[in-house]
């Protein structure tokens, strides 16, 4: 597994704040800004630092998020009136750095977040709306982008007091976008059923993205570990639902390479592919739980043998470097047209095999990073 390590070093030394190479997205356009997808990568540094000592991964987090954030907490590129969940994810690695630093400009921003959760829509239900432009719905990326921040925070500054509206939004949307006949869930869902995506009876989108669990899998383990001891009841619900979802994961993956399907469950479909970051999530989600002690410790070699399975088939080393293969740029439903050429985002099997298949970007890089760390915290 040496070679994740050295993949990733790789990544970190031919990178700056302006123009990270993980960001395929970010290339598309010509600003940096702020986003979920470097916050992925950040993330990936916190962890190799808790796993290593290795102080060099925590300086490198601070000079890159120290760019993005001005001394007043002004966050570069945020826009609080979006009400978009994916611009928490890069908040949650604030924390540490405050903590680490004792700069004041990280405190500020971690308000400044904040401040957008404590106006951010909410559905009939109670969960947070994706973003302002998609109305009562609730996707499951959002809940990985969100909660884990949410309960840090809660925890850190509220005595707590927030962690039943947390769960409450698991709870949720797990009743909402569990299909009962196969126990996976469902991308996104309509609380109104108006989208035109939405089915008119459930409101949930059309098909099962593996990204999509595999965000979920990690918002359900990165949020129990801060879900504290007098919401014990409650921390069972979340602990249930990873067991459950992650039981109903592996019946569906591949049998000789223990990966995952971009549409999970469509695997001998034509244009289907073993996609490397929903792959690698869910191996973090089973090594993590595991390690915490969410779920039995077989679940640990379990995620391991799928680590290792991605590092076979999809870590190439080249003349020119590592090569992180088949990762799915990007997926959504509605809003803005899609960048491969079926342009309407659906939710049809059509839509998430047209969405490009890129290289070494850093929605697969990270959670393989992060696996690869459950499996050092392990060793130690």
């Amino acid at each position: 597994m040496e070679q994740i390590k050295n993949f990733f070093d790789e990544i970190l030394s031919n990178t700056t704040p302006e123009r990270p190479p993980w960001n395929k997205e970010s290339a598309l356009s010509s600003n940096p800004k702020w986003s979920y997808i470097d916050g992925c990568m950040a993330m990936a540094m916190l962890k190799m630092h808790e796993a290593t000592e290795d102080k060099r991964y925590f300086d490198f987090l601070d000079s890159f998020i120290d760019y993005y954030i001005d001394e007043e907490g002004k966050i570069l590129g945020f826009d609080l009136k979006e009400h978009n969940c994916d611009n928490i994810n890069e908040g949650k690695v604030l924390y540490r750095l405050l903590e680490g630093t004792s700069k004041l400009k990280y405190e500020k921003a971690l308000k400044c977040l904040y401040a957008q959760l404590l106006e951010q829509p909410r559905t009939p239900g109670g969960n947070f709306w994706h973003k302002e432009i998609y109305p009562n719905q609730i996707w499951l990326d959002g809940l990985y982008m969100v909660q884990p921040f949410y309960v840090q925070y809660d925890v850190t500054f509220n005595q707590g007091k927030n962690q039943s509206d947390i769960v409450h939004q698991f709870q949720h949307a797990y009743q909402l976008m569990r299909d009962p006949k196969t126990g996976l869930l469902y991308h996104g869902v309509d609380e109104t059923k108006t989208a035109f995506w939405a089915d008119p009876k459930t409101g949930c989108s059309k098909n099962f993205w593996t990204r999509s669990h595999g965000w979920y899998a990690m918002a359900l383990v990165d949020t129990l570990e801060y879900i504290d001891l007098q919401h014990q009841k409650e921390r069972g619900i979340l602990i249930e639902q990873l067991r459950e979802l992650l039981d109903t994961l592996l019946g569906f993956a591949d049998p000789k390479t223990k990966m995952f399907y971009q549409v999970t469950d469509q695997g001998e479909r034509e244009g289907n592919y073993l996609e490397t970051s929903g792959t690698c999530a869910i191996a973090y989600a089973l090594m993590k739980g595991a390690r915490l002690g969410y779920l039995p410790e077989a679940y640990f070699e379990k995620g391991a043998d799928i680590l290792a399975s991605v590092v076979e088939y999809k870590l190439v080393e080249t003349d020119n470097g590592y090569v992180l293969k088949d990762i799915c740029l990007v997926a959504g439903l509605g809003g803005m047209p899609g960048h491969g050429t079926y342009k309407l985002r659906d939710g049809s099997y059509e839509y998430y095999i047209s969405e490009p298949i890129v290289e070494n970007d850093a929605k697969g890089i990270a959670p393989l990073v992060f696996a690869y760390a459950e499996l050092l915290q392990k060793n130690k």
